[in-house]
């Protein structure tokens, strides 16, 4: 049985991060502190040889990526695999909105204001169902398409031939990503109201068998 170790890294700041806005599939580009917190998880992540490392295919992680393997003095892979599987949940028409007023729209029909409130009450997985309600186009993702679409990636990950029992791997990832990941594999220990910080190192392990978180940080 392989058993590996996932460092999950929440990309760095981009703009659209600074005005609370939404980005899911769309984007905007790492600030001057985006990169240099991308370079601060660098050096911290320096010394952990990668055997392999992934990323969505939005910029604001390939970037990110490319920051932090730059940085690594371990003998690592240099560059990622991209994929799309690996994108941040997807916000159909509230893509770019205010992050408060989308959730606002979404919640509040069922008494719940706020994401912190949605998530409390259910999980973030409903929230992901209220959005799509809530669009008026429905093509925000549901919970189920989020799901479909993450476990293909995560399958991407556990068939990749450089990875090995005991390796260590990169994947840079997004907000509510890591959130939804921890929400899945966490087993309930860990507060997922609040977003990681940018920049941030969540810890998985994975093997044949199961998927579970042993560090988040927030």
């Amino acid at each position: 049985m392989i058993k590996f170790n996932l460092y999950v890294v929440r990309h760095g700041q981009t703009y659209f991060n600074i005005y609370n806005r939404l980005q899911g599939w769309s984007n905007s580009p790492l600030t001057d502190k985006g990169i240099a917190g991308a370079k601060d998880t660098g050096k911290r992540l320096s010394d952990i040889h990668f055997d392999a490392a992934f990323c969505s295919n939005t910029t604001r992680a390939m970037d990110t990526a490319a920051i932090v393997l730059g940085a690594n003095q371990a003998d690592s892979v240099k560059e990622p695999v991209v994929s799309p599987n690996l994108r941040e949940e997807f916000y159909g028409y509230y893509e770019g909105n205010d992050m408060d007023q989308t959730w606002y729209v979404a919640g509040a029909p069922h008494g719940l204001p706020t994401f912190k409130d949605i998530v409390s009450k259910y999980s973030i997985n409903q929230a992901k169902d209220f959005l799509k309600e809530a669009d008026p186009f429905h093509q925000a993702e549901s919970g189920e398409e989020y799901w479909k679409r993450w476990d293909k990636g995560l399958a991407e990950i556990k068939s990749s031939p450089l990875i090995k029992d005991g390796s260590n791997v990169l994947l840079i990832s997004h907000g509510n990503a890591v959130l939804s990941l921890v929400e899945r594999f966490g087993e309930g220990k860990y507060d997922i109201t609040e977003r990681p910080a940018n920049g941030s190192v969540t810890q998985l392990t994975i093997s044949d068998e199961n998927i579970q978180v042993t560090s988040y940080n927030q």
